[in-house]
């Protein structure tokens, strides 16, 4: 099965998968990424049915939908990731906390339900596909996505939203509404071990706030945000939702996000020695450069990070701060930089920084790029 999917990110930072909705592709997520990747690798996918992956043709169910999901982290050769899934993502989110809890660091399942709809409620409009296309439900698909004032006020995303709606395949919608219709994990929601968010709208009427309720009474370690939406929370406030994982996974307090941030650029090793050397007299630098470089500047959305590290590295050149050059070389390795890519950089730093600056840049560099 081909599953079609995009991974943004540098490398060594964690991974944060995202699951879509039915109707909806991995594009429903685009949004909230650039606030996200100062933190994440960010793997968004196609739910087996949907945007650019195969369809089958059999109706599916959610094992088979959440096996698609293992088969592409074992093809990525990612071990262990963070895992939001949305509507029938957050089912896909529920199986894998049940029986693949290896596999999680922590769930996040949004405006879902053990047991979404019934048997005749997904029938229907299994049915109604069917017999008229995605365009027969897309105007009350609408309706229950978004809150009157978002469709109102946003009637160029609509259109949008609803061009990806209509274009969906109809066997493989019509199969995925099997796959929800057929999932019932209200017996099953105590064998979640995973650190779960749970995530509604206060206006969502699909999966409500007493439904999600239930499930925060249901999973052992969870939480539970309401967001003033409906079904397509993450949508509607994409800087909320990212904001709200962004706390949930990483930390609340600038500094715990600046010591996850200088962790994946300059490595557990670096940081860990650093902080390890903090006494009454480098306390107070040490917090400073968690806070403000790591935790304020560093995780702008503004600037990727490789971009940041190329400019960190042709300031440093220019200011000829050796060791803080060496480290950066690390840390732009780390950041997915090329050998090549660096030696440019130098190449560049030559005409405006001149060639001594760039000849010991040069040297510094490969020394790091060797030891690597």
């Amino acid at each position: 099965m081909k599953i079609n999917y995009k991974i943004t990110g540098t490398p060594n930072s964690p991974v944060l998968v995202f699951s879509n909705s039915l109707g909806a592709d991995m594009g429903m997520w685009e949004e909230l990424i650039p606030f996200l990747l100062p933190y994440f690798r960010v793997l968004q996918y196609d739910t087996r049915g949907h945007g650019g992956s195969e369809v089958a043709e059999s109706p599916y169910t959610i094992d088979i939908l959440g096996n698609d999901i293992i088969d592409l982290l074992n093809q990525l050769n990612i071990k262990k990731v963070y895992f939001c899934g949305l509507s029938m993502g957050g089912l896909i989110g529920q199986w894998l906390g049940i029986y693949h809890p290896n596999r999680i660091l922590k769930l996040i399942i949004s405006n879902t339900d053990a047991k979404i709809g019934t048997f005749e409620h997904w029938n229907d409009r299994i049915n109604a596909v069917n017999k008229d296309g995605m365009q027969a439900i897309v105007e009350g698909t609408m309706e229950r996505w978004f809150t009157d004032d978002f469709r109102k006020n946003n009637p160029n995303k609509i259109s949008e939203i609803k061009a990806v709606f209509v274009k969906n395949n109809v066997l493989g919608y019509a199969n995925c509404c099997a796959a929800v219709r057929d999932a019932d994990f209200r017996a099953d929601l105590h064998k979640i071990s995973a650190e779960t968010l749970i995530i509604t709208g206060n206006e969502d009427v699909v999966t409500n706030v007493a439904q999600a309720e239930e499930l925060l009474k249901n999973i052992l370690n969870a939480q539970l945000k309401i967001l003033p939406a409906r079904h397509l929370s993450s949508t509607e406030l994409p800087e909320l939702y990212a904001e709200i994982l962004i706390h949930f996974i990483v930390g609340e307090s600038t500094f715990e996000r600046g010591m996850h941030v200088r962790r994946t650029v300059l490595g557990n090793a670096h940081v860990d020695k650093a902080t390890e050397k903090i006494n009454a007299f480098t306390g107070d630098f040490q917090n400073f450069i968690s806070n403000y470089a790591w935790g304020e500047i560093w995780t702008r959305p503004g600037l990727d990070k490789p971009t940041r590290s190329c400019i960190t590295l042709a300031m440093l050149i220019a200011l000829n701060r050796k060791d803080e050059f060496k480290m950066h070389v690390r840390a732009a390795v780390n950041n997915g930089l090329k050998a090549e890519e660096i030696k440019e950089i130098i190449m560049h730093s030559a005409l405006y920084c001149g060639l001594p600056a760039a000849n010991e840049a040069l040297h510094s560099a490969e020394e790091i790029l060797n030891e690597l």
